[in-house]
């Protein structure tokens, strides 16, 4: 889809998501700017089968509705995917995703939309492994669909296998 070395166009048009390779994760109490995702039944559909998650809930709007839900709705996998990629999106390439402990609330069904905020608890400079901790709060027109925390290790202090 894309030429190695060539940025997703639409991750390149919002100047606030630029990614620095040795981005710092500044003290605790600092916010991370929003991400705001469309949901869509592709995004919703495409997150499960990659996740090789088969259960009809995710991708057969008719079994969810015999099954009480009012549409298809998100795995938990696929919202673990884009917890992480908020993440990674902030910090760069080099960082290292150490934890990722979410727990799900509200369903994310396609037409909604979801906005991930992250605030920094602890940063990388005031721990003991060089590591920062994120919480990290979805919301969307149901209301809170995601809350947690993600243990990340920043590109200095990435080193190790992945």
């Amino acid at each position: 889809m894309f030429r190695a070395g060539e940025a997703d166009p639409a991750r390149k048009a919002d100047p606030a998501r630029k990614t620095d390779p040795a981005r710092k994760a500044g003290p605790a109490g600092q916010e991370l700017p929003p991400l705001t995702l469309p949901i869509t039944r592709t995004l919703i559909v495409a997150g499960a089968l990659a996740s090789r998650d088969y259960q009809d809930v995710h991708h057969d709007a008719e079994a969810a509705r015999e099954k009480g839900s009012p549409d298809i709705f998100m795995n938990i996998l696929t919202t673990n995917g884009l917890v992480g990629r908020y993440i990674t999106d902030h910090f760069g390439p080099g960082c290292v995703l150490r934890k990722v402990a979410i727990r799900l609330g509200a369903p994310n069904y396609p037409g909604d939309t979801l906005v991930l905020r992250g605030t920094v608890t602890e940063s990388a400079e005031g721990s003991a492994d060089g590591t920062a901790v994120v919480r990290v709060i979805g919301e969307n027109g149901q209301g809170r669909h995601v809350t947690g925390t993600v243990t990340v290790a920043l590109a200095a202090d990435a080193g190790g296998p992945v």
